[in-house]
């Protein structure tokens, strides 16, 4: 691996791409990295990779250990509103695949300017210099929270968005921005939007990981009002495939799901990381609720199943037991970051 800030030279044709990856050390970005460069996303064998990442809280260089020494591994720390890093970076790569974000909903609330930033300013960023380059294809992974809340049934691609977050809204910013630059300029814009995603290598700030580095070091876990807010969850591993999918074969200018199909309530959530932490309900903790809190996602995922062959592969209960037991291995890895 070479930490310098210029990209490589592989033709996209070839399917041996030179890869762009904001955000690729952290959570999400990680694993579509460390995917790609184990030859793990079909379709992507051989590509190399550029990571782009401004190493904030949620960013984390470990998070590509397993894969630091590849020679198809390139790493320039920096931010991606910086307009002159990204000039600098963006030439000789064939693709972007636009993992980076400020994500988390309780930290957009208490405090929303880094969000605007990040997520908006920097995606434009992004999208002006993909334009000036010519750049091949542009992938924007972005949320089903820019869609609100969901009563009944479930969003296609064409459902209004309707953020109630500030995270939320300098999504749905970023995503309208994205795909003006298609309309407005052609440039090879798919957008994904995804599920809450769970699995190894999530900051203990979200749900999963925060319960359970709580609940193996003997802490009470905190349950936001009657705990019956429902989401559905995606393994990462299988967000990232699709994400390869939209990569190579979406079509430019399109929004494409990527669900798990395997909606819980949070109560029901608790209580299987409960019994998967050895603990009693004791342990919970009622708190009051999160301001503007989304009572219901669904996502419609037919098209990307239809259209590119996606399915969730990864049984949600193994999955979760898997990810606890990560957890249980890694301490040294989550320490550091555990939420008190």
């Amino acid at each position: 691996m070479k930490i310098n800030s210029q990209g490589l030279d592989l033709r996209i044709h070839s399917r041996l791409m030179n890869l762009l990856v904001t955000g690729g050390a952290g959570f999400i970005g990680s694993h579509f990295v460390r995917g790609a460069l184990t030859d793990a996303l079909p379709g992507l064998e051989g590509v190399r990779v550029t990571v782009l990442d401004k190493l904030t809280y949620a960013g984390n260089f470990a998070n590509l250990g397993p894969v630091a020494e590849s020679k198809r591994l390139d790493f320039v720390p920096g931010d991606i509103a910086d307009a002159a890093l990204v000039n600098s970076v963006l030439p000789r790569h064939d693709a972007v695949v636009h993992f980076a974000a400020e994500s988390h909903v309780d930290r957009s609330i208490r405090a929303a300017t880094e969000f605007a930033t990040t997520n908006v300013v920097g995606t434009q960023v992004l999208l002006d210099a993909a334009l000036r380059h010519g750049t091949s294809r542009f992938v924007h992974v972005s949320t089903d929270e820019v869609y609100g809340s969901i009563s009944t049934g479930a969003w296609t691609e064409r459902s209004p968005l309707a953020p109630n977050s500030p995270y939320a809204a300098t999504k749905a910013g970023a995503d309208l921005l994205a795909l003006a630059y298609h309309r407005t300029h052609e440039l090879p814009v798919v957008v994904t939007r995804c599920a809450n995603n769970y699995g190894p290598y999530q900051h203990p700030e979200k749900l999963i990981p925060r319960f359970v580095t709580n609940l193996l070091r003997g802490r009470t876990v905190p349950l936001y009002g009657d705990g019956e807010q429902v989401r559905d969850w995606v393994h990462v591993d299988d967000h990232c495939r699709g994400t390869a999918l939209a990569l190579l074969e979406g079509k430019a200018g399109e929004v494409y799901h990527i669900g798990g199909n395997e909606e819980l309530t949070n109560r029901k959530l608790t209580g299987m990381l409960l019994e998967a932490c050895g603990a009693g309900w004791d342990r919970v903790e009622t708190v009051e609720d999160r301001k503007g809190h989304d009572r219901r996602y669904a996502l419609d995922d037919e098209r990307i199943r239809q259209e590119l062959g996606y399915r969730p592969r990864v049984d949600f209960a193994a999955g979760l037991a898997e990810t606890v037991q990560w957890y249980r291995d890694n301490e040294d890895w989550w320490r550091p970051n555990v939420i008190d």
